[in-house]
């Protein structure tokens, strides 16, 4: 069973219905830990703050299972956007810590190394280049592009960590893997084939 975890942050129904699109339609979107425990994959969603998003976190309850079905038994996770955001161990956007699970930081995009034609946030598709050659990128055609909007983005400290990268003035961490361990910025459930087929890999593997 994949469990969408919901703690009252961002339209997540989107998520379910892709995952149905992508030939999953048992994805169940939860708040109660049961759900987090029985859980066969997990995915973190969410738009917004970073401060908000972790207090959200937090009050949900959630964080003492999310912890040992994550660090302990090691099922895979997929953090989408801020959801990807908050695996980090912290923000530029906040004073929160993150969750701590990858080893970097969420840093806002550095406006001196953009040409002015180009504005923050970043929105819409943007092709990315895949990095690690993992069965999650499995089938993925090499022009590959997914749908944005963020000012901020990860910043890996162990570049072994990167999986996807993309390109706004400057090459940028689009997504890590570490283990079962997923976090990508870009939403897949809103850039369509490619999307779907990313969501069908993160199904079957």
């Amino acid at each position: 069973m994949i469990t969408i975890i919901d703690y009252k942050i961002g339209n997540i129904t989107s998520i379910q219905k892709m995952l149905k699109k992508a030939g999953y339609a048992d994805a169940i979107i939860s708040s109660r830990v049961e759900d987090i425990q029985n859980a066969s994959k997990l995915i973190l969603p969410g738009v917004g703050h970073f401060d908000y998003g972790m207090k959200q976190l937090k009050f949900s309850g959630l964080l003492k299972a999310l912890n040992k079905r994550v660090l302990d038994d090691k099922i895979p996770i997929l953090g989408i956007c801020l959801g990807a955001q908050l695996m980090t161990n912290g923000s530029e956007e906040g004073k929160e810590k993150g969750l701590g699970w990858i080893d970097a930081q969420t840093v806002r995009f550095d406006k001196s190394k953009l040409s002015s034609n180009l504005k923050i946030p970043h929105m819409g598709w943007t092709d990315v280049v895949y990095k690690q050659d993992v069965p999650l990128f499995k089938d993925m055609p090499t022009d590959s592009r997914f749908y944005f909007v963020h000012t901020y983005h990860m910043a890996c400290n162990q570049p072994e960590d990167i999986a996807v990268t993309a390109t706004y003035g400057y090459e940028f961490t689009a997504g890590f893997i570490k283990d079962n361990i997923i976090g990508m910025q870009f939403h897949p459930e809103k850039s369509h084939k490619y999307g779907m087929q990313f969501l069908r890999n993160f199904i079957d593997n």
